[in-house]
């Protein structure tokens, strides 16, 4: 007869006072491939918890000292361990104490002596289900972290939409001005649909290529340098700044998507002009040693003050004090890093000489063709 048990694999814990009891038990479940740890007591099980976490506790009911009631209440005091399954095992069938055991927290119970195939049925599926609820959490972070995705890197081209509409709505410009506000309104709204199609779409697969080093696409920074300007010189302009570039000839060709190289530099700008309003933004590309390139944003605002800075990289972080758009996500700059290092380069904050912020983005050199 075909055994119909999933073969799950899972990290478990046996806490029991009788040494006889661990062995056989232990001895069980890693025949059947599991990893397995034990504990003769509570207080050592807590130690153990505190290690990597097993998927599963096979919890004695009764032991001298610290018994498994009290071994479960410190278990549920703990976040990080509140959903871990907890089974029972006892060599009593009193009513009351398996209702209390179940209000507990536990999520079942086995009877000493018990029946091995018992013991793995009851073990499988309770690791089947902590491996599902755990596939599901995890589609759902994932999910989550796609939707914070979309909705930071559809935030600066419908910026720059809204920027245009507002100038031709205000009246008073040039027929040549005209025409790069609408050019801007277009190229905007197909970078917006661009963002939609690419994370829903190409996301997961692009990054793996990108980190397994197969097909890795390659950037222009000469061309991005020029997208930079077409879209931003005129946003900064408005904002009494100027958009300050380097020659364009003779730039390196780095290891990024373009589009993704775009979004990355957009961050970079956007935050000038929110952060250091009305000052000049300087672009500049240098070496970054062997095999690497530097992208430099340096403006002469007032910087990032020095208690902050430990935490600028990290997910939601806005700077004390600064002007907020009553839009922005605090994503920008985590995103940006997350990017730049799954493609071995570098993201990071310097002042500026003379005051002002300094970004660096250092990304590898892309191979000569």
């Amino acid at each position: 007869m075909t055994d119909r048990r999933q073969h799950l694999t899972g990290r478990i814990l046996i806490v029991d006072d009788q040494a006889a009891n661990l062995h056989v038990v232990s001895t069980l479940l890693a025949r059947h491939g599991y990893d397995v740890v034990t504990a003769a007591n509570g207080q050592v099980a807590l130690e153990m918890l505190q290690l990597p976490p097993p998927d599963l506790v096979l919890l004695d009911m009764l032991m001298p000292g610290m018994d498994g009631f009290e071994l479960m209440a410190e278990i549920r005091r703990e976040p990080s361990l509140a959903q871990l399954p907890v089974v029972f095992l006892t060599v009593a069938q009193d009513r009351d104490l398996l209702l209390r055991a179940f209000e507990s927290g536990a999520v079942d119970y086995v009877t000493k002596p018990f029946m091995p195939e018992e013991l793995l049925a009851r073990v499988g599926a309770h690791l089947g289900l902590k491996h599902m609820r755990d596939r599901l959490e995890r589609v759902a972070r994932e999910r989550q972290e796609l939707v914070n995705l979309v909705a930071h890197d559809l935030k600066n081209p419908l910026t720059s939409v809204h920027f245009a509409i507002d100038i031709l709505l205000a009246g008073g410009v040039s027929d040549e001005r005209r025409e790069r506000y609408l050019r801007m309104i277009r190229e905007s709204t197909d970078d917006a649909f661009g963002y939609i199609r690419r994370y829903l779409e190409m996301q997961a697969d692009s990054v793996r290529a990108q980190q397994s080093g197969d097909d890795v696409a390659v950037a222009s920074v000469g061309e991005l340098l020029q997208w930079l300007e077409g879209r931003y010189a005129l946003q900064l302009e408005a904002h009494g700044s100027r958009l300050r570039l380097p020659q364009l000839e003779d730039l390196p060709r780095i290891r990024i998507d373009p589009v993704v190289l775009r979004q990355v530099c957009e961050n970079m700008i956007s935050n000038a002009l929110k952060y250091a309003p009305g000052s000049d933004l300087d672009i500049s590309v240098c070496s970054g040693g062997p095999g690497f390139w530097q992208i430099q944003f340096e403006d002469r605002g007032p910087g990032i003050p020095a208690a902050q800075r430990k935490a600028l990289f990290t997910p939601f972080f806005r700077i004390e004090g600064s002007r907020d758009d009553g839009v922005s996500s605090g994503l920008g700059l985590s995103l940006a890093r997350q990017i730049v290092g799954s493609l071995g380069g570098g993201l990071w904050y310097e002042d500026r000489e003379g005051g002002g912020a300094r970004f660096v983005i250092s990304l590898p050199q892309a191979s000569e063709a």
